[in-house]
This record gives C-alpha cells, structure tokens and sequence, in this order.
C-alpha cells in the first residue's frame, strides 16, 4: 500500500494560519470548496479554488484560514462527463458533496449534507482502555437507542442516547449481567434507504452509512444535537469514557463495504460526485497499472459489480480506498479510544482487483498491522453476497469470526431436532458435531488461530431474538413491506407446539427450558460468546426476523420483566459468573494430544454410564449424551476441572458420574432443567449415578486430592 506522502493527512488538519483540506479524486478536473455560514448552512459565503498537489497528482488542497474549528464547507467536483457509455463518471460541478474525512457533519434546512471542522479538545480525565483478556471477553451486541429507550430508571432526555448508555443504571445492569464488550450496532452517520423513505419507514439499524468518521448525531441528547458535531462527539467520547472507568469495553460495527449513495440511480452525497470510477467496483472495471492510483484509465464501466446487497460495493482493492478505512479505524481507535471492530461483511474488504477473495488481501493485512491498532479487537462477519463470498475460516490470524456453523449447529440440537424427535421418533442425528463445536471448532479455525476465532452466538441482530426462536416455526414479517419476502426462511426454529405467544404451561415450559440451554451453550463453549441484547430476558419482535426497519417498541428493550425474564436474567449472569470463575471453559489454545499446551484445555469424554465414549455414543441420534470433562492448563490463573453434561433427548436418563484420575468428587454448579438448584443436592462421588432430566445440561467443578 502507498505510504506518506500518498494520501497523507487527508480531510481538513490544523495550520498556524486556519486549516489545511486534501481530498483525492484522480478524475476530477476541477474542484472547489464551498464555505457557509456557521449558523445558516443553506447560505454560501465563498468558494475558493483547490489545487492538485504537485507530488501526488490525484489529491487536490487548499490551505485557507477560514478553515478553523466551526467552518461549514461543502464540495464542488467536476470532471469528464459520462457521455461514452461505460466510463463510469458521475461528475456534475453544481452538486454540493460531502468530504468523505468529515468529522462533524449535519444537514442543512435543505436536507443537503454539510461538513463542519471539529476542534479535538476532550479530557479523558487518565482512563485508559480496560484491555480485557481475550479469553474473558463476553460481547454484548446493542443498538444505541434500542437499549435505554423505554428504560424506566432514566431521565426522559437521556433514553436512547449515548449518554443513556453510559448512564449509572445501564452500567450496572451490564456489569451484574456480566458481560466485558458492548458492541454497538452501527454509530457512523447514516441515513436511511429511499425505498424505506417512500414506505413510512426507517433503517433502524443504521447499516446504510453515509460517512466513515462522524457520529451518528440522532443518538446523541437533544441538548448535544442542539450544541452541533463538536457536542455530539463529546457526548460519544464521553460515553467512551465512562464506559471505560466501569471497565467495559466499547466495540463498533462497522460498515465499509458500501455507502448510503446505494445503485446508481441513489443519491450523490460524496464518493460518487468525487470519483465514482475509483471508490465504487464496476463491471469491468479493475484497479489499473498505470501512474498514481490506478493509472490513466477510467477506472472501471459503468454498472456497478454489487457483491454486498446494498446497491453498491467500496472497491477495497484501491489504495486510497484501503487508506480511507484505515484512517477511519485509527481515528476511532485514537481519538475516541474504541476498543474493537467488528466488521460488517468483510469478505467484501478482501476482494483483489478481480473480485476474488484473497486472505492475505494488502488491506487485511495493514489493518493487522497497523501499529495504531495493535490494542484493538478485530472481528470479521466473514461472508457477502458474491461469488466465493462464505469465508469462515479463511481469515488471517489476528482476526476473530463470527462462526454461523456453530449458530446453526446449536439451533438443530436443541430445537429442530427435537423438532424431527417429536414427528418422526429419532433425532437426525447424535452429538458428535455439537461436541466439536463446544470445544472451539477446531475443524474450522486453523490451529495456530485457537477457540478464540470463533465469534459463538446463538442470535444476532439479524434474524429471530431468542425467544422468537423458541416461539416461531416462521417469520413474521409482513410490517417491513415487502410482503414477508424479505427475511431468512430458513430459521432452525422450533415452536414446541403452537406457533407465536401461548399460555400453554407445558409448551411455556419447554420454551424457556430450550432458552436456557440454548444460552448454556454459548456461554460455557470454548470460543467468545456473544449475546444478542435482550435474549437474557426473553425479548421478542413478535416473529419479525428481519426488524431493521423498525424504529420503535417492537425492536426497543421493554424493561419491564415478568417474574420468568428475571428468572431467565439470573440464569444468564450466573453462566457469565461460572464462565469468569472456571478457566477450563475459556481456552486460548486448542489442545494436543500427548502435550500439554499452555492454556489449553485438556479434554476426556464419557458416555453416558461413565465410560470413554465409543462411535456409536458419537454418532448415534439415539446416544445424545455426553460427559466433558475439561482441565485447564494455566499460565495466569489456577488450575482448574471442569464437568459438563449434556443430554439432547425429550426422555430423562440415569448418568453415571466419571471416574477420573486425580477427580476425588463434583460440585452441581448449574442444572438447566431448574431456574433454582439451591434445593437441589450439590456434591457427588465420582461414579454416582444420577437422573438427568429432558433436553438439559448440568455443569459441575470437579475436584481432587
């Protein structure tokens, strides 16, 4: 990738003299800025000529001392027409974009796009970045509004906002759920979809971004929108901060694949009125060889090659788009001191000049390497919408994914399996595969890359919440208007008998107990657990797997929580608590047999009657119980033995305890089959037989001599 001085300090920085803007366009003809007044952003105050600089022909400059913190500016880029069909031009000298390094940016009464120079003034008061271990990390996934809008304990003028987030109350409801990483649905400024527009609706989610450097100002406090993007960004920083002094880390999704400018009827706010022919993949279209950044060529043709879904791909094969995506990562890492990224459809990201997917793309690579960003958590959503677009697996080390076989296989065992149980009197099959997955998915991550490259979830922000998936056999999505086409079909949900909200007790009962083994799974596998905000309690869109464009109580948590949601809530800090406490659930590394691999973990398996289990007791749909018995092999903390048992037949069966080497005994720690096993008898002997109930999972602390 170019170094300094190719695309160095692009976007305004400070002089003695005012301010100093680079913006790069190697097609553009001519450009302009255009300056407003501070307090009336629809009215033009000047416009002053910018110049190609001289060493690097495609970024154009202007130093001007108007250019100090307040100054609202605009751009105005011409170059060749698209008369010749193909060249993939959309250049027009009367439109006003926006400078895709914009810090601060706000609409003008026009509903135009304005860029407004930031000052960088803010006192972190000495926190510093928690720095979690990664193998004590638990993520949290939420919406910035989303979680404290109808939160009842705070001020009317802080729900939904940045500093909701950060409020008191919210930190110590994370803190006694036990979670480590909030990770926020997208927070860089975005805009909803014209087709979204015209229905009534909005992209609630905010994976429709506009520029990768401001923050979303409608999360902010009415009173922080009011003071402009200086306060909004404070707000955000502050948000950082707190967060931080509570020990919580604050990670960012975030979109770079494509732009809210979306297909090319869509509006020109900034890449595509700058150079379209660069930032945007053509069909055709390739990064060139010639001087500068993709030599003399135009850059690609006219349609736009789409592998993300969303109308538009980054050519993140072009230099100065790799530059672009770094500069935003270290300013958010920097100068608002975010903890991590997880990165939305990042296949995208590593596709060459010819759309194929490289792992050792220079862009993931820089990003790894960077040394801005050597405290920072990465994780890749490890597919798109192309050709050779399912990754998992593929990314290099240093990069974690989120691992939807380990979704898909937690789904089947505990739900459409029993499913097909119930129908057809067998399960398709035995427990083997969610085995492998318990223990970190060694068949999918290289060894060298350890448990931890599995992201594990259950749900995510897309798709059923986990009570809807306990609840629904399928979706319910006729609200997001497109006649319930929309949305995955394909759920591996399971309703236990009647479909949406029942008072039944039995089907109640099956539904919650499914939760709680479903949630058991995640957070006592090896791997990094991520929770979906509001499955700890049991929320549900009422069917709607796909409610992103839905800005309202259906997609909100609801805080008021009936006696079995704080049941359910217990049952989840508890499982982050045993996860905290017992190492042996948290490996780094995978193990080897024969070896002893620091901060490994060291496995032995057994049936149900307590013996080495054989292939039938792996494979057999009517052998789906197992016995893991799992010791760590520290480097930090003590030494640490582990029992988990897990039984995936509707039919209680009787299991005998193992008899281990150096295992003198067993502490129940946790029982799914109860909300409460305080009455319920805590040690056992090592060969005690005892009666395991339906579908359930039981973890125990082994002990020794």
């Amino acid at each position: 990738m170019p170094s300094a001085p190719a695309f160095a300090r692009l976007g305004v920085h400070p002089t003695s003299t005012g301010g100093e803007l680079r913006v790069w366009s190697e097609h553009a003809s001519s450009m302009r800025l255009v300056l407003f007044d501070p307090d009336d952003l629809d009215r033009v105050t000047g416009e002053l000529v910018m110049h190609r600089m001289k060493k690097d022909k495609g970024t154009w400059h202007i130093a001007a001392r108007e250019l100090s913190p307040g100054a609202v500016y605009a751009l105005r880029v011409d170059g060749p027409r698209d008369a010749e069909r193909g060249t993939g031009h959309a250049f027009d000298p009367d439109r006003l974009l926006l400078d895709p390094y914009a810090r601060g940016v706000e609409r003008s009464p026009r509903g135009e796009w304005r860029a407004r120079v930031l000052g960088d003034a803010f006192d972190w008061g000495g926190v510093r970045k928690p720095r979690i271990p990664d193998d004590q990390r638990v993520i949290y996934e939420a919406h910035v509004k989303g979680l404290t809008k109808l939160a009842p304990e705070l001020p009317d003028e802080l729900r939904g906002t940045y500093a909701g987030l950060a409020h008191p109350t919210t930190i110590a409801y994370l803190k006694n759920l036990g979670v480590t990483t909030v990770e926020l649905l997208p927070i860089h400024q975005f805009v909803s979809e014209q087709r979204l527009q015209a229905l009534g609706l909005t992209n609630y989610w905010g994976y429709n971004t506009l520029n990768f450097f401001a923050p979303h100002a409608a999360y902010a406090t009415r009173k922080a929108q009011q003071g402009g993007p200086d306060a909004v960004l404070r707000e955000v920083k502050g948000m950082v901060r707190l967060l931080h002094e509570a020990g919580l880390e604050v990670m960012l999704d975030v979109v770079y694949n494509h732009t809210a400018e979306e297909g090319l009827d869509g509006p020109t706010s900034s890449f595509r009125g700058i150079d379209n022919a660069t930032y945007y993949r053509h069909i055709g279209g390739g990064a060139g060889d010639g001087e500068g950044e993709s030599g003399s060529g135009s850059g690609g043709g006219g349609e736009y090659l789409d592998v993300t879904g969303c109308g538009n791909t980054i050519d993140a094969s072009r230099p100065v788009v790799q530059r672009l995506i770094l500069d935003s990562l270290r300013y958010w890492a920097r100068e608002v001191q975010v903890d991590g990224f997880r990165f939305d459809l990042m296949a995208t990201l590593g596709r060459d000049a010819a759309a194929h997917f490289d792992p050792e793309h220079p862009l993931l690579r820089a990003i790894l390497d960077d040394p801005a960003l050597q405290d920072v958590t990465m994780v890749a959503e490890p597919w798109d919408v192309g050709m050779g677009g399912w990754q998992v697996g593929n990314f290099p080390r240093g990069y974690s994914e989120w691992n939807d076989g380990y979704r898909d296989r937690a789904r089947h065992f505990w739900l459409t399996d029993i499913a097909s149980a119930r129908e057809h009197g067998h399960a398709p099959e035995g427990i083997g595969s969610l085995a492998r997955r318990i223990t970190g998915s060694a068949h999918v991550f290289a060894a060298e890359r350890g448990p931890l490259a599995s992201v594990n979830f259950v749900t995510a922000h897309d798709g059923f919440t986990l009570a809807d998936l306990v609840s629904h056999d399928h979706k319910h999505n006729v609200a997001n208007g497109e006649d319930n086409r929309d949305g995955n079909d394909h759920n591996r949900s399971y309703n236990f008998g009647v479909e949406g909200p029942t008072d039944e007790p039995g089907i109640t009962g099956a539904r919650r107990k499914a939760m709680r083994n479903l949630l058991g799974t995640l957070l006592l596998s090896a791997g990094t657990p991520m929770i979906t905000a509001g499955d700890e309690v049991g929320r549900t869109q009422r069917g709607n797997n796909n409610a992103y464009c839905h800005d309202s109580e259906l997609t909100w948590l609801d805080w008021a929580h009936e006696g079995w949601q704080q049941d359910l809530l217990r049952v989840a800090s508890r499982l982050t608590q045993l996860r905290r406490e017992n190492p042996a659930l948290r490996p780094s590394r995978y193990g080897r047999w024969g070896e002893t691999v620091p901060n490994a973990t060291q496995m032995d398996w057994y049936n149900k009657e307590g013996a080495s289990m054989t292939m039938e007791d792996w494979d057999s749909p009517a052998e789906r119980t197992l016995q893991y018995l799992a010791a760590s092999t520290p480097e930090r903390e003590e030494f640490n033995r582990i029992l988990l048992v897990v039984h995936g037949l509707e039919e209680p069966v009787q299991v005998t305890l193992p008899e281990h080497e150096g295992v003198t005994g067993y502490t129940l720690l946790w029982d799914s089959s109860h909300d409460d096993i305080s009455d319920l008898a805590s040690e056992h002997s090592p060969g005690t037989a005892l009666d395991v109930g339906p579908t359930s999972m039981l973890l125990f602390r082994a002990h020794g001599e």
